[in-house]
């Protein structure tokens, strides 16, 4: 599951994104002016920045110079109502990988977005399937399967396993979960975690066989492809 940032202003087109956004299963924070917006990316990892032009206290240019000039390398989609093209080249000469253009369609949002997560410098190679054994993820169609059978998890199980697949044999801790899968408003816990991950468990691992989730005491889990 992409974590998204979405930083703007007008309140009825930030709630407009962030629906079409979840539909679309991203997490998604809100931010409504520069300085909050700062205050998010210095905290938490984003897949993408949907990034208006024109905010309060800063502006979205100063945001992505200043972001940019940090060592942020996440992509960034400027939505603004400048149409020129002296302004386009502002935009991307401080450090922006998109731009769109007041008025837009949401779903060509969500394509951009889309493409944007696939060409970022961390993503893996571009495959709508994860898999471990027998164990098989489709990112598309949002399906997991066990030996051809269809698994009932429920959308932040999904989220969980597509990261530990994603990055087999990485340990997350419960705090580094938390960030990643849920919002930031968020009041989940340690044990809230935990308890997704035995659910997991009880949906992909085989019986009589370890746990192809490892605890790793005191550090957090990963998903091992050592058997």
């Amino acid at each position: 599951m992409a974590k998204i940032l979405v930083v703007e202003d007008n309140a009825d087109l930030s709630e407009n994104i962030r629906d079409l956004l979840e539909s679309h299963q991203y997490n998604v924070d809100c931010a409504m002016d520069g300085i909050e917006a700062l205050g998010y990316l210095r905290a938490y990892e984003y897949d993408v920045i949907v990034l208006d032009w024109v905010l309060p206290k800063m502006t979205g240019i100063e945001i992505v110079k200043q972001f940019r000039s940090q060592g942020g390398v996440t992509p960034v989609i400027m939505l603004t109502g400048r149409r020129d093209i002296e302004d386009k080249e502002s935009g991307f000469d401080a450090g922006a990988d998109d731009y769109l253009t007041k008025p837009f369609e949401l779903r060509e949002l969500a394509v951009r977005i889309k493409s944007l997560i696939r060409r970022a410098p961390n993503a893996s190679a571009p495959t709508d399937c994860l898999s471990i054994g027998d164990v098989v993820l489709n990112k598309e169609t949002k399906l997991v399967t066990k030996n051809g059978k269809e698994l009932k998890l429920m959308p932040k199980d999904f989220a969980i396993l597509e990261l530990f697949l994603t990055y087999p044999n990485k340990v997350f801790s419960a705090e580094a979960l938390i960030d990643r899968i849920w919002s930031s408003s968020t009041d989940a816990s340690p044990d809230v975690v935990r308890k997704h991950i035995n659910r997991i468990r009880t949906q992909i691992d085989s019986e009589g066989q370890a746990s192809l989730i490892r605890t790793v005491h005191g550090v957090g889990y990963s998903l091992t492809t050592e058997r």
